[in-house]
C-alpha cells in the first residue's frame, strides 16, 4: 500500500484500530524506524523486530499532514471549524506560512502542500482519521449534514488537483465515503474496505491471537483457574466472527479483546464504550426492524453504496458500524450477494440490549427493568417459569404497547410453509419483543426453530432444560400447546438429555399483554 502510493480509503467499525493504523502510517513516513525494532515488554516477553524494519524500506522522512476528527466534542459547526483551523494553523506555523483568512480551507491546504514539498524536497503525506464522525452524529439534521459536506469538500478538494505533489493519501471512517458525498470530487480514491487483500489490516486474526498473544491468554487462564482452551473458546464466542470481505477471514474485535486481557474478564466492553444512543436514534429514523429479521438477511453489494440522504434501509449502516458482519457471499454476473448476521455473542447481546432499553427506557424505571432480569435469572437457574411469566406481564403492562420492531422474517415466511397453521405475520410486535428480551439477557435462544413439520416460534436452551414456545395472537394457550404437539416441534430434542417443556403463550390485542399461558409438563 505505501509503495504503490495511490490514495486509499478504509472503512472499519469504531474502536477497531483505525487510529492505530493511522499512527503507524505516520511513524513509517516520518522515518521512525526505532518504533519497529525488537523490544522486551514489562512482563519480560521478547517481541521480535517487525517486518518493515527488516525490509528494504528506505525510512526517508516525508512531510505528514494529519487531520484527526475522532477526538473531542464536535457537536456544532463552530467546533468543526475550530478543529480544522487549529490543525491548519499548527502546520502553517511549522512551515512558516503567513496566516490566511481562516475560512479559506482549500487555499490554505493547497499552500501547505506546496510549501511542505518545497521545504523538505519530499512529496506530502495526508492522513485523515474518522472523517465522518460528525456526520454520523448528526443524522436527521439535513442542514448540518449539508454544511459539514461543504466544509470537507472545501478542505479536501485540493487532494485531487494536487495529486502530483502527494506521496500518499489515506482516509478512514466508519461509513463509505460515497455515502457521505464528501469526496465526490476525489474520485481517484481506492476503496479497500471490502477487498480480500486488506481484510486483516485492522483487528486481530486467530493466528495472531494464538501466537503473539498466547502469553496473554495463558495469564488470563492462570488467574481465573481455567484451561487455555476454555479461555480461548470464551474469547472466540464473544469477540471473533468479523468478516470484511468475501475472503471471510475471522477477525477479533481488538478493543474488547485487550479489555478482557486487562480486566481478566470477558464482558461487553465494545458496547459499554460506544455511542449506542446514536445507533438507537439512527434506527428510530428508519423502517422498523427486529432481531430475527437481521439474522441471516441478504443484501446486494449495491446496497452499500447509496448516499445517506437517500438511504432507507439501516442494514448497510449496521454492517459498517460493526453490528452486523458478512457471514456468507455469492458471486453473480455483475454483483455479490452478502448474507449478514451478528458477528458474535457480545454484539448480538448488546444490540438486543439497545433495543430493550429503547423500548423500556422511558416507560420503566431501573427497579422494574431489574426485576424482569432477575426473574429471568431465577427462571434460568431454578426453572421458575410462572414467576418469569408474571414478570413479563408487568413488563408488557409497563410499556403499554409493543415497539415498532416489525415481524419475524421467519413468521412471514412460515405462512407459505406447507402444512403450517395460519398465523398473523406479526404478533402485534410481542413476538419480536420477547425474542429481543431473551437475547438481551444472554439466553441461548432460537427464533423460528425449524423441525420436519414446521417452525416453533421460540426455543430456549437453558442449563436445566429446553423450552419450546409457541405464541398465539388473540387465540388460546391451549391452541398453542396443541400445535407444538401436533407438529412435533419438541421431538428433535428428545435425546438432548435435558427435560423438555412445551409452552403455549397467548397475547391479546385488547389487553396488549399476555392473556393466557400453559405448559406441559405443568410448571
Amino acid at each position: 500500500m505505501i509503495t504503490e502510493g495511490c490514495p486509499y480509503f478504509l472503512s472499519r467499525p469504531r474502536r477497531f484500530g483505525k487510529s492505530l493504523l493511522v499512527n503507524t502510517l505516520a511513524a513509517v513516513f516520518e522515518g521512525r524506524r526505532e518504533l519497529f525494532e525488537a523490544f522486551t515488554t514489562k512482563q519480560g516477553i521478547e517481541q521480535p523486530q517487525l517486518f518493515i524494519a527488516r525490509s528494504d524500506w528506505k525510512w526517508e522522512k516525508y512531510p505528514v499532514l494529519r487531520f484527526d476528527f475522532s477526538a473531542g466534542d464536535m457537536s456544532t459547526i463552530k467546533q468543526l471549524d475550530s478543529l480544522i483551523d487549529d490543525t491548519l494553523s499548527d502546520y502553517e506555523e511549522e512551515y512558516g506560512i503567513k496566516p490566511r483568512k481562516r475560512s479559506e480551507f482549500n487555499l490554505r491546504m493547497k499552500k501547505l502542500i506546496h510549501t511542505a514539498e518545497k521545504q523538505t524536497g519530499k512529496k506530502v503525506v495526508v492522513l485523515v482519521d474518522e472523517y465522518d464522525n460528525m456526520m454520523l452524529h448528526s443524522l436527521g439534521d439535513a442542514e448540518k449534514q449539508k454544511t459539514v459536506r461543504e466544509r470537507f469538500q472545501h478542505l479536501f478538494g485540493p487532494l485531487k488537483s494536487e495529486d502530483g505533489h502527494l506521496q500518499f493519501v489515506f482516509i478512514t471512517g466508519i461509513s463509505k465515503f460515497s455515502q457521505m458525498g464528501i469526496f465526490s470530487k476525489l474520485n481517484n480514491l481506492n476503496n479497500i474496505s471490502m477487498v480480500p487483500a486488506y481484510e486483516t489490516i485492522c483487528g486481530i486474526t486467530e493466528e495472531e491471537l494464538v501466537t503473539t498473544l498466547r502469553p496473554d491468554i495463558e495469564l488470563m487462564a492462570g488467574r481465573q483457574g481455567k484451561s487455555y482452551d476454555a479461555i480461548l473458546a470464551e474469547l472466540k464466542a464473544n469477540y471473533d466472527g468479523y468478516h470484511f470481505s468475501e475472503g471471510k477471514t475471522d477477525i477479533y474485535n481488538p478493543f474488547s479483546l485487550f479489555k478482557a486481557f486487562n480486566n481478566d474478564k470477558v464482558n461487553s466492553y465494545w458496547f459499554e464504550s460506544g455511542t449506542t444512543q446514536a445507533l438507537i436514534d439512527m434506527l428510530a429514523q428508519m423502517p422498523p426492524i427486529d432481531m430475527a429479521e437481521v439474522e441471516g438477511i441478504r443484501l446486494p453489494s449495491t446496497a452499500f453504496d447509496l448516499p445517506f440522504e437517500t438511504l432507507d434501509d439501516p442494514l448497510p449502516i449496521l454492517y459498517q458500524s460493526g453490528y452486523l458482519t458478512i457471514k456468507d457471499c455469492k458471486n453473480y454476473d455483475f454483483d455479490i450477494i452478502y448474507t449478514l448476521d451478528f458477528p458474535n455473542a457480545e454484539v448480538r447481546r448488546g444490540f438486543a440490549d439497545c433495543l430493550f432499553k429503547h423500548v423500556a427506557g422511558k416507560k420503566m424505571n431501573s427497579r422494574q427493568s431489574s426485576a424482569l432480569q432477575l426473574a429471568y435469572y431465577d427462571f434460568r437457574d431454578d426453572g421458575d417459569l410462572p414467576a418469569f411469566i408474571e414478570a413479563l406481564k408487568v413488563f408488557f403492562a409497563g410499556v403499554l404497547a409493543p415497539p415498532k420492531l416489525g415481524g419475524y422474517r421467519g413468521l412471514n415466511k412460515r405462512n407459505t410453509d406447507a402444512g403450517s397453521d395460519p398465523q398473523p405475520p406479526n404478533l402485534g410486535g410481542f413476538d419480536a419483543m420477547l425474542y429481543t428480551l431473551f437475547v438481551s439477557f444472554g439466553a441461548d435462544v432460537v427464533a423460528e426453530d425449524l423441525s420436519s413439520q414446521g417452525r416453533a416460534d421460540i426455543t430456549l436452551k437453558m442449563p436445566r432444560g429446553i423450552y419450546v414456545m409457541e405464541l398465539k395472537y388473540n387465540d388460546t394457550a391451549d391452541a398453542a400447546l396443541e400445535q407444538i404437539s401436533r407438529k412435533g416441534y419438541a421431538d428433535k430434542y428428545a435425546l438432548d438429555g435435558r427435560p423438555v417443556t412445551k409452552v403455549g403463550i397467548a397475547f391479546s390485542s385488547e389487553e396488549r399483554n399476555i392473556s393466557d399461558w400453559r405448559s406441559e409438563p405443568k410448571a
